[in-house]
């Protein structure tokens, strides 16, 4: 992966000059985890064992029936963001942003459900792309009535992706919607110590052990005690599983919901 960011600077020299005079430390930032990234030792994909019955699960673990009835305001939402984002020539779904999965009907339906059922009010997220899971949370918090969403996201350097980011909200949920252009290694500490805590965290921004740890971290001890925290593609390194072993700040999970590549992670 290091080399799609290389292969940017040599192809856009000008280009790529600009965004380092503009914020040199955000570029630096990027090209640092990328080079962490390849250096993490080479290991089998960790392996997880998915439940066919993960949304029975899910919402047996929250103590709501199921089916459930917001799964059917899901799929109509659904059918009307992605008709949109074709509408405009953008393709959601496996490696439709750069080489990253976005809008997984699965992982997003599962997001919606928590948001509706548990209500947060504080939601922070990593990681935007063409903002589909942005969007679905966005419109949960509307159908609830309050609450807000943080998303910290650090831009491709290929402007022909940036200028993609977050295209499926655009310029709704403007009181509802804070987006932090930056690392999460950046912004993430900051954002956390002021909003003291926080009820769901979804981590789908840099799939590197390194990362996820840095992440989920700091988003578990800060986490409330009916909150959920989200982790998406837990077979790509083992940042999820190592970090079950340690269980910084607080004590382990008492229930988890696998749903591969998808981790839920809850609290009674």
């Amino acid at each position: 992966m290091l080399g799609i960011p290389l292969r940017y600077v040599l192809k856009h020299p000008l280009s790529a000059t600009a965004d380092l005079a503009a914020d040199p430390f955000e570029v630096l930032t990027t090209i640092h985890e990328y080079i962490a990234e390849e250096r993490e030792p080479r290991r089998p994909q960790c392996p997880y064992q998915h439940d066919h019955d993960w949304e029975q699960r899910l919402h047996e673990h929250i103590g709501v029936s199921w089916p459930c009835e917001v799964t059917s305001e899901f799929r109509g939402l659904w059918s009307e963001v992605i008709g949109e984002l074709q509408a405009k020539g953008i393709r959601a779904g496996p490696e439709s942003f750069q080489w990253w999965n976005d809008g997984d009907a699965g992982f997003v339906r599962s997001i919606w459900c928590l948001v509706r059922h548990l209500r947060p009010t504080k939601i922070v997220e990593t990681g935007v792309a063409h903002g589909v899971t942005s969007r679905f949370i966005l419109e949960a918090l509307k159908r609830n009535g309050d609450g807000h969403l943080w998303s910290i996201d650090l831009p491709p350097l290929e402007r022909h992706w940036r200028e993609q980011v977050g295209v499926a909200v655009g310029d709704r949920f403007p009181d509802r919607w804070s987006y932090i252009k930056g690392s999460s290694r950046r912004h993430l500490p900051k954002l956390l110590s002021q909003l003291g805590e926080i009820d769901l965290f979804i981590h789908d921004s840099l799939h590197s052990e390194r990362n996820v740890r840095f992440e989920i971290d700091r988003a578990w001890v800060t986490l409330s005690p009916k909150g959920a925290i989200v982790v998406d593609d837990i077979d790509a390194n083992w940042g999820f599983h190592s970090f079950t072993q340690t269980f910084p700040g607080r004590g382990p999970p008492r229930r988890t919901c696998y749903f591969r590549p998808n981790i839920w992670y809850l609290l009674p």
